[in-house]
């Protein structure tokens, strides 16, 4: 592409993807697009890189027992020296394939309990848009939405040239995603326990975690000691309740961020902090960038909403 638009001539084709399923039959995608293989697992020729798309599964669901002949087809390809790339929620069938014990991994932010609920050896780093993993480096995981790109622009590096993956960057006009995903992600998934009573105390701090000493009301709430509290709901939520508390306070000054132009120390007090310096610090340390480059980042589609 970069030949054909810089000089009207197409270059050589450096790489040759065909794609690869099951049996081989056509099948329609979760998009309602209908693909055809080039190829089954069975007469795939023996590839150099597989590249592992996202694929439907329910966030924090087991897939297990699901795609056995394709994780057992990746698990012989890394084997023979392939390299294996997945993005979004395709890291789920590397570590179906076992490929992922002990190892560090990313995947998008939605699917990151799927990997630690049923991978326990996987070391998630959810923070990262793109991680490298195993013997030789050859295991790479894309994160979540356009982290694709970052690991196209990858394997093009390495495998072709640094000089020709810039020269797509250009094309493409891609840009590296050195945020990685923190900020596109939501803190938590406020996820609902069974426990009735953490449940309850759950559902109040969702409508009032602005107020002054939230842990120590939903301790009187739940009527427990301060020390049963604090391990009963840490075995409820897998938190603290404290980062749970914090954890609802930053949502909601990220939709503040995203959705207006309230100073950020006046941010910190509508969520719940008095001290403007701690909110900055926490908000850095947990999404990544600062408020105000949050507000940057994200606030651009109302600004350029209200122009029109």
């Amino acid at each position: 592409d970069f030949l054909f638009i810089t000089s009207g001539a197409a270059g050589t084709p450096r790489m040759r993807p065909y794609v690869v399923a099951g049996d081989g039959s056509p099948f329609r995608a979760a998009n309602g697009i209908w693909v055809r293989p080039d190829h089954s697992l069975a007469d795939c020729p023996p590839p150099d890189i597989v590249c592992i798309p996202d694929f439907f599964v329910n966030p924090g669901e087991s897939v297990a027992g699901q795609y056995d002949a394709e994780a057992a087809w990746l698990k012989r390809a890394h084997d023979d020296g392939a390299m294996l790339a997945s993005a979004c929620s395709g890291a789920v069938l590397l570590g179906e394939a076992g490929l992922l014990d002990n190892r560090e991994a990313t995947i998008h932010w939605g699917y990151v309990e799927t990997l630690t609920n049923n991978y326990p050896g996987v070391k998630v780093r959810p923070d990262q848009s793109l991680v490298l993993s195993g013997e030789a480096q050859r295991v790479v995981m894309a994160g979540g939405g356009s982290s694709w790109q970052d690991l196209a622009l990858y394997l093009i590096a390495r495998f072709v040239g640094l000089k020709e993956a810039m020269e797509v960057a250009k094309v493409y006009m891609l840009q590296w995603h050195d945020m990685g995903q923190q900020p596109f992600a939501a803190l938590m998934r406020f996820r609902q326990t069974s426990d009735a009573v953490i449940n309850r105390c759950q559902r109040w701090a969702e409508l009032n975690y602005r107020t002054p000493s939230p842990v120590a009301a939903m301790t009187k709430l739940s009527g427990l000691s301060e020390r049963s509290f604090v391990r009963r709901f840490a075995r409820a939520t897998d938190m603290k309740a404290i980062d749970y508390i914090h954890a609802l306070r930053l949502e909601k000054a990220k939709q503040l961020l995203e959705g207006g132009d309230l100073p950020v120390e006046a941010v910190a007090n509508e969520v719940g902090y008095e001290d403007a310096s701690f909110f900055g610090r926490l908000f850095r340390r947990k999404v990544g960038v600062t408020p105000a480059q949050y507000r940057i980042r994200f606030g651009a589609l109302r600004r350029a909403l209200s122009r029109d």
